[in-house]
């Protein structure tokens, strides 16, 4: 699936979220958002490097998983509220420093 793809997807499951639960999205709920979401990140990580509390019946691994896949989608979707490009944005800003032209091109 492409970025554009992936990015459509999740857009649908915020959709269904924010129906379900009477959320009003907005650009700055988008950003709070990925705050809140790199905060449970944060704290799966100090879990799984045992540096945190942990109950018995966590499985660590899944779920820093599970964060990184919603700091992603939180992050995607807050990109498509910004109207900014992604692939473009990581081209532009990361792949500048590549001298191999074919990994510019595409």
């Amino acid at each position: 699936m492409k970025l554009d793809e992936l990015t459509s997807t999740l857009s649908r499951v915020s959709d269904t979220y924010a129906k379900n639960f009477s959320i009003q999205r907005s650009d700055d709920w988008y950003l709070l958002k990925i705050q809140e979401e790199l905060g449970e990140l944060t704290a799966a990580f100090l879990k799984l490097s045992a540096r945190a509390r942990v109950s018995g019946t966590e499985n660590l691994k899944i779920n820093l998983e599970d964060e990184i896949a919603d700091v992603l989608a939180m992050t995607l979707l807050f990109s498509k509220s910004q109207g900014i490009d992604p692939e473009k944005a990581i081209r532009n800003k990361w792949f500048k420093y590549l001298e191999d032209d074919h990994v510019l091109s595409n």
